[in-house]
């Protein structure tokens, strides 16, 4: 072997980088940047370059990471330091156990809007026969991710799902598609405007903007810069949209149906005297027992 050779050679082990190696690396530069769980978001990423799961993490620490890998991994790294949500970075979030494509053109879904499907499950096993073949309208419905859940949970159930955006249309779209929930229906709708005003519905589920303008300040700044501004926000006091659904509902709601709304704990009263003189109102908390959703009974 020439002189050079093994300089070459001696350089290229030099230089080879272990994965346990990389993970410490991501972990210190996330916390120096200041982003929340900085090791939950290092493996994420690695899990997301490599295409493998946590345990392959934990059973292959000496794996070694090619040049292409370490360049993936290092661009998804400085992205999420500069702010960029996971979620964007990785196209992916799960949601009631679905694993929904996500773009910056829809709201990352949250654990808590979870509480929405719960609700409808308890109310369907209260109200309506084993055999009702519900119909369901999903109300800006974004990645899809309540209208497919609910797809998944009632598979019998005719569900549509709507949206202003019809960036975010594409996104659920391309969910269902990929979910094969492709009984999910979907339509371009500034609320409920593109619908019969008729009693078509047993459910109108919404995950609507609910943040005021004037609590724009107590909203994290990651949501600000990167989530699209009309699914955060609604007016002032974040009721704009919540005003406009109710009344639309009503119309389109069987006698007996239901609308289900999330909403911020900061609007609970408000939202109370919007439906105040629906049949029902129920105020569902979340785990905390802060106020997560509204149900009104037509």
């Amino acid at each position: 072997m020439t002189t050079q050779l093994r300089a070459f050679v001696s350089s290229w082990l030099n230089h080879r980088v272990q994965l346990k190696a990389k993970l410490r690396e991501a972990i210190d530069r996330l916390t120096t940047a200041e982003v929340g769980s900085p090791r939950l978001n290092a493996e994420t990423l690695m899990m997301f370059t490599l295409g493998v799961d946590r345990s392959y993490l934990y059973a292959h620490p000496e794996r070694e990471l090619g040049d292409d890998e370490l360049a993936r991994y290092d661009d998804a790294v400085a992205q999420r330091a500069e702010g960029v949500p996971a979620q964007y970075i990785t196209g992916h979030q799960e949601f009631w156990g679905l694993d929904l494509i996500v773009t910056p053109a829809v709201l990352i879904p949250r654990p808590e809007t979870e509480h929405v499907i719960e609700t409808v499950l308890d109310l369907v096993r209260e109200f309506y026969a084993p055999d009702h073949r519900l119909r369901i309208v999903d109300v800006g419905t974004g990645s899809g991710a309540i209208a497919l859940a609910l797809a998944k949970e009632f598979p019998t159930a005719e569900v549509d799902a709507c949206d202003i955006s019809a960036a975010a249309l594409e996104v659920a779209r391309a969910n269902a598609a990929r979910l094969q929930l492709e009984q999910v229906r979907f339509r371009e709708s500034d609320v409920l405007a593109a619908y019969s005003p008729e009693p078509a519905f047993d459910f109108v589920v919404s995950n609507p903007p609910y943040v005021g303008e004037n609590e724009a300040d107590k909203v994290q700044a990651i949501v600000k810069k990167y989530e699209p501004r009309c699914a955060v926000f609604a007016g002032p006091e974040g009721l704009d949209i919540i005003r406009r659904l109710a009344p639309q509902a009503r119309e389109r709601l069987k006698d007996g149906g239901w609308l289900l709304m999330e909403i911020g704990f900061s609007i609970s009263e408000a939202v109370r005297r919007i439906v105040g003189d629906w049949r029902e109102v129920r105020v569902v908390p979340d785990l905390q027992g802060i106020p997560r959703v509204v149900a009104a009974r037509k």
